[in-house]
């Protein structure tokens, strides 16, 4: 666990350096695993499809699956080989403070893409997914406070009904709905795509149009959906930070073309009959960015404490200070990389 070593050394430093408010544990540590928090807190998603035009595949351009769908750690040819795996996957990291829970959740596909000429883009992978606040409370899976959705550029704010959490510099964008799953006992909360540009909302903000996909969370399985209209598919949730998973590729120069940024070009017919192909244009979690909030690039993974302080007003005295995240080692990495590169264009 390379990615957690001198935690502790740079809580405290940071501690002292930042001035941060750390409350002392009000909640025992869960007795349930990070990978079952993952899954209780994990979307029900539903997936609008298009499945009109060639570059829509028959609707599998618009299906969720692995970076990796095809074999190999190339993000330059995903688009040439959309389609040819539609197995369902996510990606989930976690990180904990004393009072708080913070999971992050990324949705990928192969494409982004438009099925007209008219001065839209589309580009190569696409990497959209949504940050979900929880409150340790003593109980295994603590209570649902918010979350935090990702649709291009743009960072879009929620709450479930009841929520103790409220407007902070960012107005709350809607209600956090919550769906029972057939295959747990959970009710989850409820996030939906667009097709083609797949901005990802809280549902009915996004929602299906005529074809889609409704997607529930597993720890084990990974199906294909059967065509471009399938309300029961489940997709595999999967640590990022697995080993030789997502994290450890991150400075793989064939799958990222920057800290944070999926390599993609445009070979495969990507921009052909619209106006343009983007290339090197879609994110992992810790290159996602809003370029109008506080929040700087990458931090929605990286430091959720500091967004969730920022998009809402936390009641109590919410913890800065992470008992755990992995993504702390190569923070000041990750920090220096999101001063110095471009705005996210997504």
């Amino acid at each position: 666990m390379a990615a957690v070593s001198g935690a502790g050394r740079w809580v405290a430093s940071f501690v002292l350096a930042a001035g941060a408010v750390v409350v002392a544990p009000g909640a025992a540590q869960a007795a349930v695993s990070r990978a079952d928090l993952a899954l209780r807190w994990a979307p029900v998603h539903y997936q609008d499809v298009d499945a009109t035009g060639s570059h829509a595949l028959g609707g599998k351009a618009d299906m969720i699956t692995r970076y990796d769908f095809d074999g190999n750690l190339n993000g330059r040819d995903n688009w040439d080989n959309a389609g040819t795996d539609v197995s369902a996957y996510a990606y989930w990291s976690i990180a904990e403070t004393a009072t708080h829970w913070y999971l992050t959740y990324l949705f990928f596909h192969p494409r982004d893409w438009v099925d007209h000429p008219f001065f839209e883009t589309e580009h190569e992978n696409d990497g959209e997914g949504v940050l979900v606040a929880v409150e340790r409370d003593g109980s295994d899976y603590g209570v649902l406070r918010g979350a935090v959705t990702v649709a291009h550029s743009d960072f879009y704010s929620y709450a479930p009904a009841g929520s103790t959490w409220k407007n902070g510099a960012e107005t709350i964008d809607g209600t956090l709905q919550l769906q029972s799953s057939p295959h747990d006992a959970f009710q989850h909360p409820v996030t939906a795509q667009e097709a083609k540009g797949h901005g990802l909302k809280a549902y009915p903000q996004y929602a299906i149009n005529g074809d889609g996909i409704v997607y529930y969370p597993s720890l084990s399985a990974a199906d294909s959906p059967s065509g471009a209209d399938d309300r029961d598919v489940r997709y595999r949730l999967v640590d990022v930070f697995a080993s030789g998973g997502l994290w450890a590729q991150r400075n793989t120069s064939s799958l990222f073309s920057g800290l944070g940024t999926f390599a993609g070009d445009t070979s495969g017919g990507c921009g052909t009959g619209t106006f343009s192909c983007g290339t090197n244009s879609a994110n992992a979690p810790w290159g996602w960015d809003d370029g109008n909030d506080s929040v700087a690039r990458g931090e929605i993974a990286t430091d959720p404490a500091k967004l969730a302080t920022s998009y809402f007003t936390v009641p109590g005295a919410p913890a800065r200070a992470y008992t755990y995240n992995p993504y702390t080692s190569a923070s000041a990495a990750l920090k220096e990389a999101a001063r110095l590169m471009p705005p996210t264009v997504d």
